[in-house]
């Protein structure tokens, strides 16, 4: 029998069988500001796993009260660039106000920009499809509490590193707009180097859940996205510093968490 045939039966076995279950929810825990973020500048080198250079960047992020607003860029050796801005609050928990990001070149899959505004539970898409036509789309979604669209690595500095798994949401644009779940599973301690100082940093497994039957769906046709590993400094007062100066080194060891999310979802 063909493939083609072997897979078409296992999907309709497989959407029967969801069809027959009750529906599932995957709950989102919300984030507690341990570390409260503040002004911040660096400069970054985004690489490959093999530590060969792709893209030069910058990260900047400003405080007024409880709103931050933060701006990462990275600009491609193929002129790719990929630009994103985020405000958030911090009181209590981190709260996603607005996402801005756009992507364009080789590099990405799709020409996107995206926004993000989760006090209207908006999202706009604006893409170029397959034929290199530009469409645009909005839509109205209930965007939960915990979205951790452009504040990703901010949430892994405030994690529990104790709890067995946390989990947030993200919105992916695949181009048409979902809410998927991450769930933030710590796999123990390991050093790393900046320089010639070795510190110790907490190892997380970031694992992409889609649910229900577009979830299932991915995993027979082999589409689920694989994991993303993130290090986070452990030794206490250093997390600033280590934003700035191993921000490099967290990109290289994940292959970038946002930049392979976008990958992943495009």
């Amino acid at each position: 029998m063909p493939e083609w045939n072997i897979r078409a039966i296992s999907i309709r076995l497989l959407l029967l069988l969801v069809s027959l279950l009750p529906p599932t929810i995957l709950a989102a825990d919300g984030v507690a500001v341990r570390y409260k973020e503040g002004v911040s500048h660096g400069f970054l080198v985004l690489r490959t796993p093999d530590g060969k250079p792709i893209a030069d960047g910058e990260s900047t992020q400003v405080a007024q009260g409880d709103h931050v607003t933060s701006h990462l860029w990275f600009k491609f050796k193929d002129g790719s660039s990929y630009d994103q801005t985020t405000v958030f609050s911090q009181r209590g928990t981190f709260r996603l106000l607005r996402d801005h990001v756009i992507q364009q070149g080789p590099s990405f899959k799709h020409q996107m920009e995206t926004s993000i505004d989760a006090s209207k539970g908006e999202v706009t898409v604006r893409y170029t499809d397959d034929h290199k036509q530009e469409k645009v789309t909005t839509e109205h979604l209930e965007l939960p509490p915990d979205l951790a669209n452009g504040i990703l690595f901010t949430l892994l500095k405030n994690v529990q590193p104790e709890a067995p798994k946390t989990t947030v949401s993200y919105v992916a644009a695949m181009p048409k707009a979902r809410v998927v779940n991450l769930e933030i599973v710590p796999q123990g301690q390991k050093p790393f180097s900046i320089g010639s100082h070795t510190h110790m940093a907490l190892l997380y497994a970031i694992k992409v859940k889609i649910g229900g039957v577009a979830g299932a769906i991915a995993t027979i046709t082999g589409k689920q996205p694989p994991d993303t590993q993130a290090w986070i400094l452990t030794e206490a007062g250093l997390h600033e510093k280590f934003n700035k100066a191993a921000f490099e080194t967290l990109w290289r060891q994940s292959n970038g968490i946002s930049h392979r999310l976008i990958k992943s979802f495009g």
